[in-house]
């Protein structure tokens, strides 16, 4: 963290040369402002995912941009502030920003309005409010990847498919006593009213590093499943008191935020098993892995350690950019440059079956659905790394879409 910080210092020096090594701004470069909380809350996450979206440019850059025009980064830490990711927005903005980043669900949900009015896109990826896949309530914002509504979904649809059925079952929701704890329940009560399973909620204190007596009650139900709700720290605490209080770890599944640091921390041996959402293939053995690994690593390039290339949250940050980059390539061939925030919106609402080579799932994004299909895929702890063990799918998106659409006419009314 210490060296990252050091990095983000002279950050607007680094965004002026692009990466491209030149001593001066190149004037048809694209602007993207990562405005993300490296000092506070999202830690567990912002290095690496940071580290993949920059390395990710460079990569382009290396490769010649993209229509005559390369990309530059603003980097600048808001620490999960909204106040000081409004204050980071409206600078990247007056510097020509045509899309921002803030990792942050409360910095994102302040600055809502503003990117609307401005015509600024934003995107949320595995952040923000789920109801901005409606693209035309929230026409520039852009959740890009499975709500946490879809990967509720997608971990019951497993269960039930895989691994003996969903009827009669007993599922524990576990989760950190936050919106974000509570956001699938909805979506999980609706599933389990359809096939008639018991799906019951235990919450635990934020940061989650005390929960034994959630998991007390936890064990007095009894439960056949427990679904994990939580991010960072917590999420280590939590497999090792479901293990503790009896819980086989092959019916241990999470949301999206655990990763191989979560793992190394619970312990690698006892990790084995545990089932987690997956948004993005991990490892290295894709095209566009090979090529930042040649162009951008092993020349010394990368924008922090090479032992994070390949990580789940370090390939979650070279989607995210590999989106918004085939954005801006279909806007500019569209609609030619400069481009604009409005441009790069119709540019990313012409997406489709984007898939990087198989490093993710297929994504469509259109002007009514900005969440690109919900979908994801189920992946194990192997004792070494996250190995699928299923293919990309989708579940339930009927009942995901009843809780985007309630929520966003709720949106449209308070404005």
């Amino acid at each position: 963290m210490k060296g990252f910080m050091k990095g983000l210092v002279g950050a607007a020096t680094m965004a002026a040369v692009g990466f491209s090594g030149t001593a001066s701004a190149d004037d048809n470069a694209i602007k993207f402002g990562l405005l993300q909380d490296f000092t506070a809350v999202y830690t567990f996450v912002t290095d690496e995912y940071n580290q993949g979206q920059r390395d990710y440019l460079r990569l382009i850059n290396e490769e010649g941009g993209i229509h005559d025009h390369t990309f530059e980064a603003i980097v600048r830490d808001t620490g999960n502030e909204p106040q000081r990711g409004i204050e980071a927005y409206n600078r990247a903005r007056r510097e020509g920003a045509v899309l921002v980043d803030f990792l942050s669900t409360p910095v994102s949900r302040a600055a809502v309005n503003r990117v609307l009015e401005d015509e600024v896109v934003m995107i949320t990826v595995l952040h923000g409010r789920g109801d901005a896949s409606e693209g035309q309530t929230f026409p520039f914002v852009f959740p890009m990847m499975a709500t946490y509504w879809s990967q509720a979904a997608v971990l019951l649809d497993y269960i039930d498919r895989e691994r003996g059925g969903l009827e009669g079952k007993r599922i524990a929701h576990v989760y950190i006593d936050s919106p974000f704890g509570r956001e699938p329940v909805p979506v999980m009560r609706e599933i389990a009213e359809r096939n008639n399973f018991e799906v019951r909620t235990f919450a635990y204190p934020s940061p989650g590093n005390e929960q034994s007596a959630t998991w007390s009650d936890v064990r007095r139900f009894r439960p056949d499943f427990v679904v994990l709700w939580g991010a960072g720290g917590g999420q280590a605490v939590s497999v090792r008191e479901a293990i503790r209080n009896g819980i086989p770890q092959e019916n241990i599944l999470s949301v999206v935020w655990m990763a191989e640091t979560d793992a190394r921390t619970i312990g690698t041996e006892m990790a084995t098993g545990i089932k987690r959402f997956e948004a993005v293939a991990t490892g290295t053995d894709y095209p566009v892995m090979q090529r930042l690994m040649e162009k951008v690593i092993e020349p010394g390039h990368g924008a922090g350690s090479s032992d994070n290339v390949g990580t789940t949250y370090y390939n979650i940050g070279v989607a995210s950019m590999a989106v918004a980059v085939e954005g801006a390539r279909i806007a500019l061939e569209e609609f030619g440059p400069p481009l604009t925030g409005d441009k790069l919106r119709q540019g990313m609402e012409m997406i489709e079956g984007f898939d990087l080579d198989g490093m993710m799932p297929p994504i469509t994004l259109t002007p009514e659905d900005h969440q690109g299909g919900g979908y994801g895929r189920v992946s194990t702890w192997n004792g070494e790394t996250w190995e699928p063990v299923t293919d990309w799918f989708t579940a339930y998106q009927d009942v995901v879409w009843e809780e985007i659409e309630k929520d966003a006419a709720g949106f449209r009314e308070g404005r």
